[in-house]
């Protein structure tokens, strides 16, 4: 069997920093949650995209909830979600017991429409926040965004588990609302294998999240808990991956790029192809290139086809609102999000890919028109 193309894969640095910091946690003995690592990889993002506090957390999923608590989501509150996305970005509304609101994209950015948010803060005006996220790697319009947010008083959530590294006007992606999210999932642009950040500006509810997310103990001889605690810090181990592959995270931006870039040129003929939006104020992390196509090919027609030769990939992610567990909540929008996940398809994005690799996929996606 042909050696296996993924969409996108854990990828080591060459250097071996990883390796470096991990030894650092053995030899010093510290390989529970906590310890020097894990201090360490929060000043480092916080560094890299300008950001004045960080919590190290299991997941993003972890930080996201987090980012509920702290902005006070409780019981029957109203949070606007986007709704195309993953539905770990929707999942800690439900955790809180509190009551997600769809809203759909725009075709300009694939993101958040500002235009529906609006119309859903006029239905919603006492929403609690708003859950935006950078859908593979693109950036919300995040002026429109936060101009509108501000006119309604209601606290920002970025998800942007899938842009570290995508600024936008020259800002990174994260940095924009009250609470930013990122993911160290397996298949981000870097990765602790898992793992996640809370990054915000607001000091006292980063370190009231660190407070929770260590079990909420209180300061005192015994073990005494006064609030409702979780098991949510990373470990110092993961967090030396993650100080590892923060040094090749301009790197991974640089390749992930070039196979976006890779793609478009060598399928600019294909009219069917609409490659996803990457606007003047946009620099995105191009995480995965995604596409949409308008003819007779349609992307199960490509995903069998690249499958059959080993290669991955994927369909857009399934909007929210017309997923059986979250159908039952409101929805503002005009389907923008069902036409992406019906004729959208994510590329194999795989930092370690090569340029032969990238040949096989661009050929077998031209047959199928050739044979259509």
């Amino acid at each position: 069997m042909k050696e296996k193309i993924y969409l996108a894969s854990p990828h080591m640095s060459d250097e071996g920093y990883e390796q470096q910091y991990v030894k650092e946690a053995f030899d010093t003995n510290w390989i529970a949650p906590l310890g020097p690592n894990v201090t360490n990889f929060e000043k480092e993002i916080c560094e890299k995209i300008s950001i004045g506090h960080a919590a190290a957390l299991v997941s993003g999923t972890a930080a996201i909830h987090m980012a509920l608590r702290a902005c006070g989501v409780g019981q029957g509150d109203i949070v606007l979600c986007q709704s195309l996305t993953f539905s770990a970005t929707a999942n800690p509304i439900i955790y809180e017991k509190a009551i997600p609101v769809f809203i759909d994209s725009d075709l300009e950015t694939w993101n958040m429409s500002p235009k529906h948010l609006e119309e859903a803060l006029i239905k919603y005006p006492n929403a609690k926040a708003v859950i935006v996220v950078h859908l593979y790697g693109l950036s919300a319009d995040m002026d429109k965004i936060v101009e509108i947010c501000k006119k309604y008083n209601v606290t920002i959530i970025e998800d942007a588990a899938e842009s570290l590294g995508t600024t936008y006007k020259g800002r990174y992606t994260g940095t924009f609302g009250d609470y930013g999210i990122l993911s160290f999932n397996g298949n981000k642009i870097i990765t602790t294998s898992g793992g996640g950040m809370l990054v915000s500006n607001n000091q006292e509810r980063i370190e009231k999240v660190r407070f929770w997310s260590t079990q909420a103990r209180d300061k005192a001889r015994h073990y005494q808990h006064s609030e409702l605690g979780f098991n949510y810090r990373m470990s110092n181990i993961v967090a030396g991956v993650g100080r590892g592959q923060l040094k090749v995270l301009d790197q991974r931006v640089k390749k992930k790029q070039y196979i976006y870039n890779y793609y478009k040129k060598h399928l600019k003929n294909i009219s069917d192809i609409e490659f996803m939006p990457i606007n003047d104020w946009n620099s995105p992390n191009c995480w995965l290139t995604s596409i949409i196509l308008k003819g007779k090919v349609r992307p199960l027609d490509i995903i069998e086809a690249l499958e059959d030769e080993n290669i991955e990939s994927r369909p857009i992610w399934k909007p929210m609102h017309i997923q059986p567990f979250f159908e039952q909540y409101d929805y503002v929008g005009e389907s923008v999000g069902e036409f992406l996940f019906t004729y959208g398809l994510c590329l194999p994005s795989d930092t370690k890919i090569k340029d032969e690799q990238l040949d096989e996929i661009v050929r077998i996606i031209k047959g199928l028109w050739d044979n259509a």
